[in-house]
This record gives structure tokens, C-alpha cells and sequence, in this order.
């Protein structure tokens, strides 16, 4: 029996829900449901839709609420039949800014509406401000709707007319509702009744197959039958007649409030708001609508409500229940344990949904522990947002989320997904004028795809410039060589001359620089796994108890870095290991588990932070977390008097201090710990060079943690690491909100919003600015937009002390808005500042941005990040990129996070010290990381272990080959044809992804998405592939180059005499299959180099085959 069943069986038992269905039958009834609490209403209304069918409208408080009934709906009914309805508009109907999401789902909600032909149900959830939104009515959808089925016969002509009549644009690939794309025989078109496009394949005029595709591959995904294609309703449609959702829905829908009063008296809200703002007042009838029009809009439809508050439709029946919210437990398991003994024993049913499976175990083990375990946990296996107790049926549904007070995350269905990897690319793109490193020849400047002619043949070439103009053809199957220029600072590199020593000299000194530093590390790691530190014990009662009180659900990333912590310090070997995690990430709550477990075993805790705000930051979070435990944590910072310091030292000596916090102070003489156990360095980085030494002093015996939030490459873990652990706590909390981030131009109206709306709730706001001399008139723009908000500056160019003020002022709330640089990106955390206005957002760097936006929406409120910059047309593009890309990726995740250090590579440089940086910035980040590998090897090659290698690096270096490249000539075509991919952009992105391909697997799958996106391959298109097969053979069998031309095929080999290649298997082997048959492979020395012809070679793709043969 699925939960589902099990939940709608509970239900079944009501004799409510028979008076229920009674009451909906009755046309035009109004029904007031008395004393039915949190999610007994959802509990009790999807078994009413299940049994009675019909269309039900749930009107909900807010755009969370709804969307949290309708997750509600999602678990209790069937998922395609429930359907959100949002507002259209980013902010407000004034602003105007459309949301193009909201946009999608509401007219997917429409359509369903239409199509509902009364069989089974059907769910809308909505609330007030999406309500007031008028919308076109049937008759206008059904006229703008542009059917589609296989098998149709039309002419891509005609139907591009007909898109182009229903306002949609045409653009090259299709990513956002509303436009559309022709390449050859195949149309992409993005309806806003769909959150995928569909990709229309014809034959001639005849459609012959529909697909849904992905926006961020570009790759098709199922097949349809038939499509409705739907345009913009509120621009495409312009003359229609406007009604409300209600009206829309049909007398026969019912509707469910949850307080009718409100949503009507919000309706008239923002229907006055929107007046006051608009410039055409009289426009407001076909926008909104209003209180009297939706009651008459309303007048026969049926009503429930949970408050009969409504003077024009007061209540004609009444169904009364019995119903009481979930207790609140406040995680205090004692009492939620006796609460449920207490209701078997008056015959009551507990059941605890919860989703989790580890969560039920979780609360039996926490029961067992705490000595109750008679206390039966018995578990749904599906969640409500609300739990409650029913007194009729004599049942209590508990949530997992209300026990453990966690905050539970929606989803919404039909969302458009927006990949991180499509912005990534993007972001990645090549484009004309952009620095690159080719790494033979050094940095130059990109100019385009190019055609060139060689003995009669085209064949396509990226074209580099140079110093004093020299210019460089690069073949496009070399594309590998040449890396995008990318370091930490904006400055341009300095460009190199052609033939020149000067690049190679660089390349050599990197590469010994990187060999030395290795050397040292590889060195201070055996000298560490040689001492002997203290081993801890297993994790006891305490231990357990702690975690089980977190907030929040451990994610994947942070159990693992947990366990690892513990493993570590149950070894005898002393732990030094690095826990590299975003903001926010709970990177904190890691360390307070292990200084935690450090005291527990009666043994100290250092913890060492670069700033005095975070000292004392960091000790309200351990306080906080560890008030219910018997441990004493203290802190050091400037503002304690010496008195109170001289009692910390003696306190500390004596052993009464089991965790001290504090800055490098800590360091000093005078402070000594009676039995330090651990060290714990937050941002480690930021330290100076004095205190790094004292630290690797303190920590070669002492286990030590370092925390991290500066994101380290994948490629470089490796260098650094290979003296250190690493976890990586790359996934967000699953329970964390997105934060709502919009960009908008510059507007007095948006300040002023956000400024009230977070100060009505009680909160206070970031306003970042970065140029000191404009604070003070920002601040005087502020007070007057807001005059009851109390506001203040900072930056980083005032005294330490008055600054340090200033952030303790705001934390305790002394004032509002506090304008400032970006001081607040370094680790501050306010709690109660949830609304970040970034001004001038295009000269910020995308992890600029991204750590800016990570101060807010950090606790159980939603956090709102605004940014402002001036029109469009007045940004790079690459700035309007950055905006889009982080107002799209609201809720953070890893993959976009890590994408960004590629971007601006600050993180690398800080952490592999000041010479290395330096050569990042002379050769760029790419080509540093290539040269790092070469270096690796070759020390591995030098019979050096290195330790702290992953898999797939052993692997990597146990293959270096005996050259890196091979040079192919040939006599036919290769390449993509223009005909074939139109634009230059697009071909030089599928010319470099076929470049990175590494085998035959992926190549054939290379293969199946051009097919798929662009339709049959041209021969050309054929033999660049046969062309890379043969360079991976030939890189294979080592060799240099490979010519095939009339019939024969000329093949060179290492070029160094003295090369281990001719003392290897892969060459002895080769040797003697040619040997074996003289009449087609004849062997010659050809100055000093070894090279050999092949007879009767076909084509390309018969030499591969020879190839790979041998």
C-alpha cells in the first residue's frame, strides 16, 4: 500500500468527508469549514477532489504558502493534474518587469483549464496577488493557440509566418520562451504552455517527428504526437477581453480560502499600489481586477472557507471538524517520546511522515537512547508541511520537519531548467579580441575562424595575432593547444613575438618552480605521517546528541566530511585536513562537531580567525550551538579589557576553557593552552607570513582542521594537497531557501520597496556600493527615500576599532541600512540582514556577486538580492552575461560555483603563494595547469611518490604518452560546412568539444547530437571525424606526423633520437608486425628521423583502420 493509499484510507474513515461530498454537490453552496487546522485542510480536500472530481482552486495567503499546498497536493493527489498559478510580473504589476517563468506556468495552467473536459480533477493553487491578474479568455487562447501534429503538411515557410504573427523572435539557438529557430529542415519553437521547447523535424512539407529538447545541450528528449504551440497571452493577444481567473474557471469550479476576507482586501491592495504608479490609469480594468469583481465573478461557484469572514457570501452550511495543529516540540524529544505514549494510551494513532528514511531511524535511535523506547515510531513514508492531530479519527500525523525544526523546501513542476553548464559555456565562449595561450607559442590575441586554401583545398583555421602583427594559423584539430588567457587579475598579459626564446624560458622556470614546490611538500607530508599525535575516542551519548540537535539536514557532503574529521582524530596520526566549502555551506557546523568531540575527550580547542568581527561571530555560533552542552567556550579580541584577558590565560592554563576562539593573539607568548588537542584555522589564507609559521610549529603534533571558502580548482587540490586531506563540501543545504535575486536598472522605486518591505518584517538591509566618496550622498538618497529607516556607512578606509563598532552596532540591531564597500563579503554573518541591494552590479566579478549574495537568506528567512546597473544598452556584453547568469542560479549550487573559479581565478593564486601567482599571471591559468601535470609526470617519471593522488590522476599520469599531438595532412575536405552550421560561435564550440573528446564512445556520441541538431552529416563533416580517429591512433603508435595523399600514407616518428619511446613495448611491437610485411610498409631513415610509407591507403578512414591494426 503506497502512502498515498495509506493517507486517503485515514481520510476514507471521516464522517466528514461524507458530509463534505454532500455539500459539493449542492451548485452554488458556501461552506464553512470549522476548526480545520494546517495540513488537515489539503488532508481532507484531496479526498473530497479525489472522490467528487471536478476543477478545485485553492487561494492560499502568500506565493509560499501556495506553493508548499501545493507540494502537499503533489504527494496526496495525482502531480499532472495539480498545477500552480503564479503572478506574471518579477515585482509587481506596476513595474511591469514580466517573469517570463511565471509567465509559462500560469498559461500552462490555462490551457489545462480549456482542455478540462470534465473527467477526473483537476488543482489550481494560487494566491491573492497572482488572482488579481487578469487573464484573455478562452475564445482569445483558442485563437492564438497554433496546433501541430506529425504528419501535418505545411511549409516552414507558413508556419514562420505564423510565428512571426503570434510575436515571436527568431534567434539562432532557442533558450527562452517565445522565440524560435530554423536550421535547414528542422524549426525549434518555445511555446509558454511548456517549460521545454519542441524541435520540429520536416520532410519537405510534411512534419515528420516532434521532440521535446534541452535547453542547455541543445539535445532532443522525448517524442510527441501533437503540440499546442501558445505565444505571450498578455502581449501576443492585445484586443481580447480580459477576465478573472474565476471567471475563466467556470461556475462549475470550486473554490477553497483559507481566509476570504484577506485575499479580497489584497486584491484591492495591489489594485490601488499598481494605480498610483501607472501611467496610463485607465488601463487598470484590463490589468486587475478587484474585490466586487471577483465576488461577482464568484457569485455561483461554490465556496469553502476556513473563516467565514466574507459579508457578501456569508456561509450556507457548515461542516465542523476537529482538528488541533502539530504540539510544538522544540526538539525536545523527551517530551515528544511521552506525548506519543500518552496517545496510545487514549487510543490515538501517531504516525510520522517523514520522506527520510534515515530521519525515522534517527528518532528510534535518539528514543532508545534517552530510555523510551516503548514509544513506537511507525512512519509515512510521503510529508505535509503542516502536521496535525485529528480528535475524530483519533489520529496524529507528526512531520519530520516540525520535530527536528527544519525548514522544509518546495519544488514547483514545470519550471524551466536553466542549466549551470549552458552559462558556463557561455561564459567560456571564445570571442574575437579575447587574450589566448598557445602553448608552443605563447599568448596571443584571438581573431575568428578563418578559411584558408592550401594545394587547392579549403579548409577552416583559427587565426592568432601576435606581436608587431605576426600571425598564426591554427589548424582546427589542434584546437587543444590553445587555452582562453585566464588569471586572478584584470590586467592584460603581455603578448609575445613569434620564434622568440622568450616563451619557452618562461615555460621552463614554471615548470621548475612547480617541481621544486611539489619536492617540499612531498617532503613535510612524510615528516608528518611519521609523528605520533593523540588518538581520540569513538563518538559517545553526547556526540549523538549533539548532531541530532542540528537545525538543519546534514547534506551528503557534510556527513562525509564529518566522518572523515572523526576518522582522523580516532587515528594516532596527527590529522591536517582541509574542509573547502561555499559560503554557507555549514563549513561551521563541521568544526563545532569536532571541537566538540575534542573536548568531550577532556582535551582543548584553538580556534583561529583573521578578523576580529568573525572571532566574535564564530563565538556566538559556538555558544549558541553548544549552550546545552558542559563545555566552556570563550573568545579573545581587542575589545576585551586586560583584566578579563588575564583571567582567559589563567583560566586557560588551568584547564576551566575547553574551546578558545580568537585572532592571531592567539599566538602570543603569554597565552598557554594546559592540553591543546586541535587547531582549527578559518581562511587560512589571510593570514601573514609570521603567523603561518607559528602555526606549522603548533600543528606538526596537534590535529589540525583549516576551513575554507576560497574554491580551489580540481587540478590544483592535487599540488597542494598532496601534503593535506581535503573534503570538499560542494552541495548547498537541501533545506536552504533560494535566495530571489533580480536585477533591475537603476530605480529610487526598487530601493525604496526593498528597503520597506525588509524593514516591515523586521529585518535589516546591505546597500554595496563600491566607491567611498559616493556613501555619503547614497546615504542622504536613502533617508529620504525611507525616512524612518535609520542609516549608516563603512568601509574598509576607517580606523579597525570604529569599524568594528559599526558591525557590532548593526548586528545588535542599533540601526537598518548600512551602505558601504564590499566589506560585507568577508564572512559576516547577520542573521537579521536579509535584503542585499548591490548598486553599479556590472563591476563586480561573478564570484564577487556570488559571495555578496551569500550574506543573506543564511536563517529561516527569505533572503532578497537586488541589483541594480544602468539600461541595457549601456553594458558589455559580457556584463549583461554576468547578470543574467546570477540572477538565474538563485538556488546555489555547486556546479556554478566551481565554474566561476575558472572565471576569476583569485582562489589560486592566495593559496599557492605569491611566486606562483606571479607565473599564473604571466602564462595564464590553463596552460599553468597543463604545464603542472608535465611537471607531475615527470617526477613521477624520476621515480618520486607522490602520495595524495586520486584514481583518475594515477591514471592520467601512467599513460603520458611519448608525444602529446600529432600533425595531420590531408587532401580531402574536413571540417563543418557553413551550409551545415551557420554560425561561426557554434562552430567553433562543437570544433573545440570535438577536439576534447577522448575516445571512440564519445565521438560517436558527438556524432548522434549533431545529427540530432543540425540533421544528416555532409561528408565533410564525416571525414573530420575519421580525422581525429587518426590522430588518436597515430598519437598512439607515437607518431609526429601523418600525410595521407594519392593512395599513400607518410607517417614520421619521434623526432629525439634518444627518446625511451624506441626502447618501448608499443614501438617493438609495431616493429615487428611492419616487418612482417615488406611489400606494404616500407621503413627509411629520413635525416636522422625514422619514418615510413604505407601503400594502397584509401581515404582517411582506411588509414586509421591500418593504424590501428598495428
Amino acid at each position: 500500500m503506497t502512502a498515498r493509499e495509506q493517507l486517503a484510507q485515514f481520510a476514507a474513515g471521516s464522517k466528514n468527508l461524507g458530509a463534505l461530498c454532500r455539500e459539493y454537490k449542492k451548485a452554488g453552496a458556501a461552506v464553512h469549514l470549522e476548526e480545520l487546522v494546517g495540513g488537515a485542510l489539503p488532508f481532507y480536500a484531496s479526498a473530497v477532489v479525489a472522490r467528487c472530481g471536478g476543477v478545485h482552486v485553492f487561494v492560499a495567503e502568500d506565493r509560499d504558502a501556495a506553493a508548499y499546498l501545493l507540494n502537499d497536493f503533489y504527494n496526496l493527489l495525482d502531480e499532472e493534474r495539480v498545477c500552480f498559478f503564479p503572478s506574471s510580473y518579477k515585482h509587481s504589476a506596476a513595474n511591469g518587469v514580466e517573469d517570463p517563468q511565471g509567465v509559462v506556468q500560469r498559461t500552462a495552467t490555462m490551457n489545462a483549464l480549456r482542455g478540462f473536459a470534465g473527467k477526473g480533477y483537476l488543482v489550481v493553487c494560487t494566491y491573492p496577488e497572482a488572482l488579481a491578474e487578469r487573464i484573455v479568455d478562452a475564445e482569445a487562447l483558442n485563437r492564438g493557440t497554433i496546433a501541430v501534429q506529425v504528419g501535418d503538411r505545411i511549409s516552414i515557410e507558413v508556419l514562420e509566418q505564423e510565428l512571426v504573427d503570434a510575436a515571436f523572435t527568431r534567434v539562432d539557438f532557442v533558450y527562452e520562451p517565445g522565440q524560435y529557430s530554423v536550421r535547414g529542415g528542422i524549426v525549434d519553437v518555445f511555446s509558454f504552455s511548456e517549460s521545454k521547447p519542441y524541435r520540429l523535424d520536416f520532410f519537405g512539407d510534411e512534419v515528420d517527428s516532434i521532440r521535446r529538447f534541452n535547453i542547455s545541450s541543445q539535445l532532443s528528449a522525448d517524442k510527441l504526437e501533437r503540440v499546442e504551440i501558445i505565444p505571450d497571452l498578455n502581449t501576443a493577444v492585445q484586443s481580447a477581453a480580459r477576465v478573472s481567473l474565476a471567471r475563466f474557471a467556470g461556475a462549475d469550479a470550486a473554490f477553497w480560502f483559507y481566509d476570504a476576507d484577506y485575499v479580497l482586501r489584497r486584491v484591492n491592495d495591489v489594485r490601488r499600489r499598481t494605480l498610483a504608479d501607472m501611467e496610463q490609469p485607465e488601463r487598470i480594468d484590463s490589468l486587475l481586477t478587484s474585490r466586487n469583481g471577483l465576488l461577482s465573478d464568484l457569485a455561483a461557484s461554490r465556496l469553502f472557507l476556513l473563516r467565514d469572514n466574507v459579508a457578501e457570501r456569508p456561509a450556507t452550511a457548515k461542516v465542523t471538524f476537529s482538528t488541533s495543529p502539530q504540539p510544538k516540540f522544540n526538539k525536545n524529544f523527551e517530551m515528544l517520546a511521552d506525548d506519543m505514549i500518552r496517545n496510545a494510551l487514549r487510543g490515538y494513532d501517531t504516525y510520522i511522515l517523514s520522506e527520510n528514511k534515515a530521519q525515522v531511524e534517527r528518532l528510534e535511535n535518539i528514543f532508545h537512547q534517552i530510555g523510551r523506547g516503548q514509544a513506537v515510531v511507525r512512519a509515512v513514508a510521503t510529508t505535509l508541511h503542516e502536521g496535525f492531530v485529528d480528535n475524530d479519527l483519533k489520529l496524529c500525523l507528526y512531520t519530520d520537519h516540525q520535530i527536528f525544526d527544519r525548514y522544509q523546501r518546495y519544488r514547483i513542476n514545470g519550471e524551466i531548467r536553466r542549466d549551470e553548464q549552458m552559462t558556463v559555456a557561455e561564459l567560456n565562449q571564445l570571442r574575437p579580441g579575447d587574450y589566448v595561450v598557445h602553448i608552443d607559442h605563447g599568448v596571443g590575441r584571438f581573431d575568428g575562424l578563418v578559411k584558408i586554401n592550401e594545394n587547392g583545398k579549403t579548409h577552416e583555421a583559427i587565426k592568432l595575432v601576435y606581436k608587431d602583427g605576426d600571425v598564426l594559423f591554427v589548424n582546427v584539430h589542434s584546437l587543444h593547444r590553445i587555452s582562453r588567457y585566464k588569471s586572478g587579475d584584470g590586467e592584460p598579459p603581455k603578448v609575445y613575438k613569434l620564434g622568440t626564446g622568450a616563451w619557452q624560458k618562461l615555460k621552463n622556470a614554471t615548470k621548475k618552480a612547480v617541481k621544486d614546490i611539489s619536492r617540499q611538500l612531498i617532503a613535510l607530508y612524510a615528516k608528518r605521517k611519521a609523528s605520533k599525535g593523540f588518538a581520540f575516542s569513538p563518538d559517545g551519548y553526547l556526540q549523538h546528541e549533539l548532531e541530532a540537535s542540528f537545525r538543519w539536514e546534514d547534506t551528503p557532503d557534510q556527513q562525509a566530511a564529518t566522518s572523515a574529521i572523526k576518522r582522523d582524530m580516532e587515528s594516532d596520526q596527527p590529522m591536517d585536513r582541509l574542509v573547502c566549502g561555499d559560503v554557507g555551506f555549514g563549513k561551521t557546523e563541521v568544526a563545532i562537531r569536532a571541537a566538540f568531540k575534542a573536548a568531550t575527550d577532556g582535551k582543548q580547542v584553538a580556534v583561529l580567525v583573521p578578523t576580529t568581527i568573525l572571532a566574535l561571530q564564530h563565538y556566538r555560533s559556538f555558544t549558541e550551538r553548544l549552550r546545552d552542552f558542559p563545555v566552556r567556550v570563550e573568545y579573545l579580541n581587542r575589545s576585551k579589557s586586560s583584566r578579563e584577558v588575564a583571567q582567559i590565560r589563567e583560566d586557560l592554563a588551568a584547564g576551566r576553557i575547553d574551546i578558545l576562539i580568537g585572532t592571531h593573539k592567539m599566538l602570543g607568548r603569554q597565552i598557554r593552552f594546559r592540553d591543546l588537542g586541535l587547531l582549527i584555522i578559518d581562511e587560512e589564507q589571510k593570514f601573514g607570513v609570521a603567523a603561518k609559521e607559528k602555526l606549522t610549529e603548533m600543528s606538526v603534533s596537534v590535529d589540525t582542521l583549516t576551513l575554507t571558502a576560497t574554491p580551489i580548482p580540481r587540478t590544483l587540490q592535487f599540488s597542494l594537497m598532496g601534503s593535506r586531506d581535503l573534503s570538499v563540501i560542494s552541495t548547498p543545504p537541501p533545506n536552504r531557501q533560494p535566495i530571489l535575486t533580480e536585477s533591475h536598472v537603476f530605480s529610487e522605486e526598487i530601493i525604496r520597496d526593498a528597503v520597506e518591505t525588509e524593514l516591515a518584517r523586521g529585518g535589516q538591509v546591505y546597500f554595496v556600493h563600491n566607491r567611498v566618496e559616493d556613501l555619503p550622498t547614497l546615504q542622504g538618497l536613502v533617508t529620504r527615500l525611507c525616512p524612518k529607516a535609520r542609516v549608516a556607512i563603512g568601509h574598509g578606509k576607517m580606523p579597525a576599532e570604529q569599524l568594528e563598532k559599526l558591525i557590532m552596532d548593526f548586528i545588535y540591531g542599533e540601526f537598518d541600512v548600512l551602505v558601504s564597500t564590499t566589506i560585507v563579503e568577508n564572512g559576516i554573518d547577520i542573521p537579521n540582514a536579509n535584503t542585499i541591494i548591490v548598486n553599479n552590479a556590472q563591476n563586480f566579478g561573478l564570484s564577487d556577486l556570488h559571495q555578496l549574495r551569500g550574506r543573506v537568506g543564511r536563517s529561516n528567512q527569505k533572503g532578497y538580492c537586488y541589483l541594480l546597473s544602468p539600461p541595457d544598452e549601456l553594458l558589455s556584453s559580457d556584463a549583461r552575461r554576468r547578470l543574467r547568469a546570477i540572477e538565474e542560479f538563485s538556488d546555489l549550487g555547486s556546479g556554478f560555483n566551481i565554474a566561476m573559479q575558472d572565471l576569476d581565478i583569485r582562489g589560486a593564486g592566495n593559496l599557492l603563494g605569491a611566486e606562483q601567482s606571479g607565473f599564473i599571471a604571466d602564462i595564464g591559468f590553463e596552460t599553468y595547469q597543463k604545464i603542472m601535470n608535465e611537471a607531475i609526470a615527470e617526477l613521477r617519471a624520476e621515480g618520486l611518490n607522490v602520495p595524495g593522488l586520486s584514481p583518475e590522476e594515477e591514471q592520467a599520469v601512467g599513460q603520458m604518452h611519448f608525444i602529446d599531438d600529432a600533425y595531420i595532412e590531408i587532401e580531402v575536405e574536413a571540417g563543418l560546412p557553413d551550409g551545415y552550421v551557420a554560425q561561426q560561435a557554434e562552430r567553433l564550440k562543437l570544433y573545440r568539444e570535438l577536439d576534447s573528446t577522448k575516445d571512440e564512445q564519445a565521438l560517436v556520441a558527438f556524432e548522434g547530437r549533431l545529427v540530432d541538431r543540425f540533421g544528416p552529416l555532409p561528408r565533410a563533416a564525416r571525414e573530420l571525424l575519421n580525422v581525429v580517429r587518426l590522430r588518436w591512433e597515430a598519437i598512439r603508435l607515437g607518431m609526429e606526423r601523418v600525410k595521407v595523399k594519392n593512395g599513400l600514407m607518410i607517417v614520421h616518428f619521434v623526432g629525439e633520437e634518444n627518446s625511451p619511446y624506441y626502447k618501448s613495448d608499443v614501438f617493438m611491437q609495431l616493429l615487428q608486425r611492419v616487418t612482417q610485411r615488406p611489400d606494404r610498409f616500407v621503413l627509411k631513415q629520413h635525416n636522422n628521423r625514422l619514418a615510413m610509407t604505407v601503400r594502397n591507403v584509401k581515404d582517411v578512414e582506411d588509414a586509421y583502420k591500418t593504424l590501428r591494426e598495428l
